[in-house]
C-alpha cells in the first residue's frame, strides 16, 4: 500500500490556514482535508473554517492550488451538518452551503484533483417518529439530495457521507439520538439505490462502529470499494459501564434519583459513558485492531488517503496545541508500517509519489442555491 495520511483541519481550529499547513509539515503528511463549516452554524464541536467561502471564486482556486503545491499538499474540503432534519431554516442554510461547497470543489479541480466535499446527511425526528420513520428518512432524503448530487455531477465533483451518528445532536431523554442517516452500512446502501450515480461515495470512520460494538473489518468486507474514498483515521476506547451497559444512550434520569441510587446521570448530550475518543498509538489504548483493519482495506484494493481526524480526549480536547501535534504525530507513525514501504530512512512516504493539484482553469460559476435548483 502507498495510502497517503492526511490531517482533518477541525484539530486546528485555533490556527489559520497558513499556519495549519506548517503543522501538517511537522506532521509529515501528505494532504488536508479542510474544513470549511458555516461560520454562521449551529454546531460548536470540533469545527473550523479554513477558507472564506463567501468570496471564494475561480482566482481563489487557483491561489489555494499553488499554495497546496508548494507545500506539496494535497486536500479536500468539506462541512458535516444536518441537511434533511432539525430547524426549517438551519436546514436550508445546511443545504446551501453544501452547494456552495460543490462548487467550490469544482473550481479547485473535481474528481481531476481528486477533490472531494465531506458531509452528513442528517436525520429527520419528525418523521422519524413516525410508523416507518427510518424508510421516511430515507425518502426524505432521496427528494433534497437528488437535485444536489445531480448539481455535483453535472460539475465533476463526489459528495462524500460520514458515518458519525452524532448521538450528541439530541438530548440522552430521548429513547434514540441517532441524528445521522448515514451512520449505518444498510441506509448508505440504500441510498446508492434511491440515487444511482457515480457523485457520492463516503469516508468511513470505524471508530463509530467500534463503539457501538460492530466490526469495522466486516463493515468493509461489505463495502463497495468504487464508494470508498476515504478513511478516518479515529479510534475509541471501549469502557465497560456495569449500570447502563451498552445502551445507545445513557439515559437523563432526575438527579436526586440517580444520586441516591449511586449511579452515574447523563448531564449533557454529549456525555461519553461507554467509550472515549482516543487516536491509534496515543494514550490509553485502543479497541480496534488497526493492523486487521488496514489488512482488510488492502485486500479491497483500497488506495485513498487515511485522515486523522483527531477528537481524541489526551490531545485534541485538552486545547493544548503540543498535545495536539503529539496526538497526530503519533498517529501517523503507528500508521506508517501499515501503510508505507521501509526506506533507508524508515517507514516513509516518497515526496515524489505526491502529484501536485493541476490548475485546469475552470471556467468560473454563479453560487447556486436550492431554490435556484428545484
Amino acid at each position: 500500500m502507498k495510502n497517503q495520511i492526511w490531517i482533518m483541519t477541525s484539530a486546528f481550529d485555533q490556527l489559520d490556514l497558513d499556519q495549519t499547513i506548517a503543522k501538517a509539515k511537522e506532521a509529515e503528511v501528505q494532504g488536508l482535508d479542510v474544513c470549511v463549516f458555516r461560520r454562521d452554524g449551529t454546531r460548536d464541536d470540533f469545527v473550523a473554517t479554513h477558507i472564506d467561502y463567501e468570496n471564494f471564486d475561480l482566482n481563489s482556486a487557483g491561489q489555494l492550488i499553488d499554495k497546496f503545491n508548494q507545500a506539496k499538499l494535497r486536500l479536500s474540503i468539506g462541512a458535516f451538518d444536518n441537511l434533511i432534519g432539525g430547524a426549517e431554516d438551519q436546514k436550508l442554510k445546511n443545504q446551501n452551503h453544501l452547494l456552495k461547497l460543490i462548487r467550490m470543489a469544482h473550481l479547485l479541480g473535481g474528481d481531476e484533483n481528486d477533490v472531494k466535499v465531506g458531509t452528513f446527511v442528517g436525520y429527520n425526528h419528525e418523521l422519524g417518529n413516525l410508523e416507518n420513520g427510518f424508510e421516511r428518512n430515507l425518502e426524505e432524503y432521496q427528494r433534497i439530495f437528488t437535485p444536489i448530487i445531480k448539481y455535483a455531477e453535472s460539475l465533476g465533483v463526489t459528495v462524500l457521507y460520514e458515518n458519525c451518528p452524532m448521538e450528541g445532536w439530541r438530548s440522552s431523554g430521548y429513547s434514540t439520538t441517532f441524528n445521522n442517516l448515514t451512520g449505518v452500512l444498510a441506509a448508505r446502501k440504500i441510498m446508492y439505490q434511491l440515487i444511482p450515480s457515480h457523485a457520492h461515495g463516503e469516508i468511513y470512520d470505524p471508530s463509530h462502529d467500534v463503539w457501538q460494538n460492530t466490526d469495522p473489518v466486516e463493515v468493509i468486507k461489505h463495502t463497495e470499494l468504487t464508494r470508498l474514498k476515504r478513511i478516518h483515521v479515529k479510534s475509541t476506547r471501549n469502557i465497560s459501564d456495569p449500570f447502563w451497559g451498552n445502551m445507545y444512550p445513557m439515559q437523563r434520569v432526575k438527579a436526586e434519583w440517580a444520586e441516591k441510587a449511586g449511579i452515574p446521570n447523563s448531564t449533557n448530550e454529549w456525555d461519553r459513558h461507554h467509550y472515549e475518543a482516543t487516536l491509534p498509538g496515543f494514550g490509553l489504548g485502543d479497541s480496534m485492531d488497526w493492523r486487521k483493519f488496514v489488512m482488510a482495506l488492502r485486500e479491497k484494493g483500497f488506495e485513498g488517503p487515511f485522515e486523522i481526524e483527531n477528537e481524541a480526549k489526551l490531545s485534541k480536547q485538552t486545547g493544548n496545541m503540543a498535545a495536539i501535534m503529539q496526538g497526530c504525530k503519533a498517529a501517523v507513525q503507528n500508521l506508517a508500517p501499515l501503510l508505507w514501504s521501509l526506506q533507508e530512512d524508515g517507514y516513509t512516504y516518497l515526496q515524489s509519489d505526491i502529484k501536485p493539484l493541476k490548475n485546469l482553469n475552470k471556467k468560473e460559476i454563479p453560487i447556486m442555491t436550492m431554490k435556484e435548483l428545484s
